[in-house]
C-alpha cells in the first residue's frame, strides 16, 4: 500500500494516518534554520549524531549516534532532496529506536521518508517535519516504531529550536 499524499496549504505532505507530523516557529531567519538542517556538522549538534560526511543529494549519509544511550548506534540515510531554503529530505530505517533490531546488524527493509519544510514567518520561520510510509512497516512493529519516532521528533524540534535560538 503507497502512502497517500494530501494538501495543507500549498503543501502536498504524506497522509496523517501513516505519518509523524511536528511543527514549531523558530525565532530565526530561514537562512539561519537552513544552515542548521543541512550542515552536516550543525545537523549532527541539535540532532546528536556524527556524520562522516557532508549531505548530498542521491549520496548515502553514515555516521554515528551520539545521544546517551545509543552511542554505538550507526546512522544511516539516503538523501533525497535539497531544495535550498524550502526542503530537505531523506530516507532512513524503520528502526523506532529498537535496540534489539539495531544491534542484531540486521537489514532493516522498509524504510520512512523524512521531509523538512521551512517556511517565512514575520519574526522567524516554521519549520514542519513530516515522516511518512508507516505503512510499509507491519505489525506489531508498525505501532512501535511510530510511538518511538513520534516522540523522537517532538524531542528534535525542540532540539533544532534551541540550537537554532541559542
Amino acid at each position: 500500500m503507497n502512502s497517500k499524499r494530501v494538501h495543507i496549504g500549498n503543501q502536498e505532505v504524506a497522509d496523517m494516518t501513516d505519518s509523524i507530523i511536528k511543527t514549531i516557529e523558530i525565532a530565526a531567519p530561514i537562512a539561519k534554520v537552513w544552515d542548521a538542517l543541512i550542515d552536516h556538522e550543525k545537523f549532527g549538534a541539535w540532532f546528536r549524531v556524527a556524520l562522516d560526511q557532508p549531505f548530498a543529494v542521491g549520496q548515502a549519509s553514515t555516521g554515528h549516534m551520539t545521544y546517551p544511550g545509543y552511542e554505538d548506534y550507526r546512522w544511516e540515510a539516503r538523501v533525497l532532496a535539497i531544495e535550498p531554503m524550502t526542503r530537505f529530505a531523506y530516507e532512513w530505517p524503520a528502526t523506532g529506536g529498537d535496540k534489539a533490531l539495531m544491534e542484531s546488524g540486521m537489514a532493516v527493509p522498509e524504510w520512512t521518508l523524512v521531509e523538512f519544510v521551512l517556511e517565512p514567518l514575520e519574526n522567524g520561520t516554521r519549520l514542519t517535519v513530516t515522516e511518512s510510509g508507516f505503512d510499509k512497516v507491519p505489525e506489531p512493529r508498525r505501532s512501535n516504531v511510530m510511538r518511538s519516532n513520534d516522540g523522537g521528533w517532538a524531542e528534535q524540534v525542540k532540539n533544532i529550536r534551541d540550537y537554532v535560538e541559542g
